[in-house]
């Protein structure tokens, strides 16, 4: 979750699309297991009005939620969502004694390639792509 937050807040926009998890922020409970919705055309969709994007839970009795601010929902990425953000910076995915590291070359310029390990390959990759965000808001 705080991957999730810090590479939002660091930039990182998301577009909802079919199979993305959520979770709505204003629920979150400290120390309890989140509670984490997936976008679906029957049950969970984005509309896209002019004052903003809100997901609408259709038909469902969710939390007795009609629908959240975009804004009010943090993405959760999958594996190959951040894969693909990192884009050609993107070099190797290894599992290591301690769980998975990610391996960036560096952006044109911008010095060596650097290795990102965490236990879960998700984070790997978020910590990655948090660094490049981060790379490019330096250099900019």
């Amino acid at each position: 979750m705080a991957l999730a937050l810090s590479l939002r807040d660091a930039g990182v926009r998301w577009t909802p699309a079919d199979g993305d998890r959520f979770v709505v922020e204003s629920l979150l409970d400290e120390g309890a297991e989140p509670n984490v919705f997936t976008v679906s055309e029957m049950t969970i969709e984005e509309h896209r009005y002019e004052t903003g994007s809100v997901l609408g839970f259709n038909g469902t009795t969710e939390w007795a939620l009609d629908s959240v601010a975009l804004e009010d929902a943090l993405w959760l990425p999958a594996e190959h969502q951040l894969r693909a953000l990192l884009g050609g910076t993107f070099a190797a995915l290894e599992r290591t004694a301690e769980g998975f590291r990610v391996t960036t070359s560096a952006p044109a310029g911008s010095g060596d390639a650097r290795a990102f390990d965490a236990p879960v390959c998700e984070d790997a990759y978020a910590e990655a792509l948090l660094a490049l965000v981060r790379s490019a808001v330096e250099t900019a």
